[in-house]
Parts: C-alpha cells; sequence; structure tokens
C-alpha cells in the first residue's frame, strides 16, 4: 500500500499500531510545513505538533494561541505528508469536559488521528485542575474519540512537573485515573529521573509517552525502550534548537560582523530537494 494513499481511518490504526510494537518509537515535533516535510524524508514513522513551537514560529508565548488558529495549524501539519498526525490540544481549550470533547471532535476534523489533553489550567497560584474534574475532562475526550468513524488515540498528560509540582505520587495518581477513565496513552512531561520514569511505566497499563529535549534526564532511545516506553517525543525541542541556531547566527553578525555560521546551513538544493519529493508526493496522492 503507497502511504501517501492513506486514508485517514488507516492512518488512525497505523499510528495506533505503532504502540504496540515491541520497541519504542519516535514521533518529532514538526513546527511549520517545512519541517513536517523533511522529517517525512527523513523516515519518521509519525508526526506530533507542538504549541509552543508553533506560537514560537508566530512570534507568540506558549499558550497565547488561541483553538482555531491551532487547529489551522493542525491541518495544515495532517496535510503536508502522508504521515499520521498527533495533534498538542493544550487543555482542551476550555475547563469543561464538553469543551475537551469538541476540541478532540475538531482535531479529527482537521486531520489528525490523535492528540493530547492535559490537566493544566492556565491559571496561575492553581495551575492543575482538581483530579476529579481533570478525569472527567479525559472521560469526555474519550468518549468523543470513541464515537469517531477511525481510530483516535487519545493521550492524558498529567502537567505536575511542568508547573513546580514534581509529586511523583500524586502524578501518578493522576494517570491512573486518566487511565480509568480510558486514556489510550499516558504523558508526565518533564520527569526528571530515570527512575521516576521507572515508576509511572510499572504503574499503569498503557502505552507511556516520555519527552526527550527538556532539562532532566537524557536517555537514548535504547534506554527509555528497554525501561518499557513505547513512544518518544520531543515536544518543542526542534523548534527551540531552530531558533537557537538563529539567535547565536545573528550574534555573531552583530557582535563580530563575521558569517561563519553559514559553514553550517544546510544546502539549499538538499532542502529543495527534500520539498520537490515531498510536495511530488502529496500532488500524486491528490492527483489519485
Amino acid at each position: 500500500m503507497n502511504p501517501a494513499n492513506l486514508t485517514q481511518a488507516e492512518k488512525g490504526r497505523l499510528f495506533r499500531a505503532l504502540h504496540q510494537g515491541e520497541h519504542a518509537f519516535i514521533i518529532p515535533n514538526p513546527w511549520d510545513v517545512g519541517s513536517a516535510r523533511i522529517l517525512a524524508y527523513l523516515g519518521f514513522e509519525a508526526l506530533a505538533t507542538t504549541s509552543m513551537g508553533y506560537a514560537f514560529s508566530i512570534g507568540r508565548r506558549d499558550g497565547t494561541v488561541g483553538r482555531h488558529d491551532i487547529l489551522e495549524h493542525i491541518a495544515e501539519i495532517a496535510a503536508a505528508t502522508a504521515l499520521p498526525v498527533s495533534a498538542d490540544l493544550e487543555n482542551g481549550f476550555g475547563d469543561s469536559p464538553e469543551t475537551a470533547a469538541e476540541t478532540i471532535r475538531l482535531a479529527a476534523e482537521a486531520g489528525a488521528v490523535g492528540g493530547s489533553i492535559e490537566d493544566a489550567t492556565g491559571v496561575p497560584g492553581a495551575p492543575i485542575y482538581d483530579k476529579g474534574l481533570a478525569t472527567e475532562r479525559v472521560r469526555a475526550a474519550v468518549e468523543a474519540a470513541r464515537g469517531l468513524a477511525f481510530p483516535f488515540t487519545l493521550t492524558a498528560r498529567s502537567e505536575n512537573y511542568l508547573h513546580g509540582h514534581p509529586d511523583l505520587r500524586d502524578t501518578i495518581a493522576h494517570l491512573q485515573a486518566y487511565q480509568e477513565a480510558g486514556a489510550d496513552v499516558l504523558y508526565a512531561p518533564a520527569l526528571d529521573r530515570k527512575e521516576d520514569i521507572a515508576a509511572v511505566i510499572a504503574s499503569v497499563d498503557r502505552p507511556v509517552n516520555v519527552v526527550m529535549g527538556l532539562k532532566g534526564a537524557q536517555l537514548s532511545l535504547s534506554d527509555l525502550s528497554a525501561m518499557g516506553v513505547k513512544r518518544v517525543s520531543v515536544g518543542s525541542a526542534l523548534a527551540r534548537s531552530a531558533l537557537g541556531s538563529l539567535l547565536c547566527a545573528a550574534r555573531e553578525m552583530r557582535d563580530h560582523g563575521t558569517f561563519d555560521f553559514a559553514k553550517n546551513a544546510a544546502s539549499a538544493i538538499e532542502i529543495s530537494t527534500i520539498f520537490d519529493l515531498e510536495s511530488g508526493d502529496r500532488s500524486q496522492s491528490k492527483s489519485e
């Protein structure tokens, strides 16, 4: 089967199956169409959007982009390649379970075959939803996912460690509640020790996503796979790496008047060739 011709239902089944393999897989996070096509060309099996990476790409702080714009971005990424796409849906863009459920349906309409709902409120001083409400929000999202005409992989995120509350016991309790609510994948970003990651995996019976590229535990794919991790994402790390290169190059020009940074620049021919190949695949798919 030509991957370029996969239906959304087939992509959904493929994405679900990736979580059942013997080894962990990497799901990198592009921040725009160009980065998505480069990652597809390099052979990755699925992609995930990054709300922070996208926000930075349009000159915004993370958490300041509304649902409408995020959904348009998801649609662009989903249409950019033939790969399954999972969407970073933040907290569902609203407090109520009904809003979380509606966001799942809208993400599916945009072309995603998976998505995450987090338990961060966005409110300083009270950054994490009460476990009861957070669980109801996950349950509503799961019900919306199950109501779709294709397999939609729902990831539930416990955000404690990202919001100054590195309580492993509480994090595990939240993840276990989300498991009981029906989440397909569990995710606690920013766990900073190998032992904590292992404890989460031992405490649940669903595939666990771990993010690399943040401060804290720096483990290889083989290390994580051996621990029982099923999926490894990198969040905004690719976008921040690209922006880091831009900052270094700009500071070199400003401070030294030199241009040595260009020695590490990608070849225009290589990038153009990648885009021609990836665009050609998508055009062929649309014409068949």
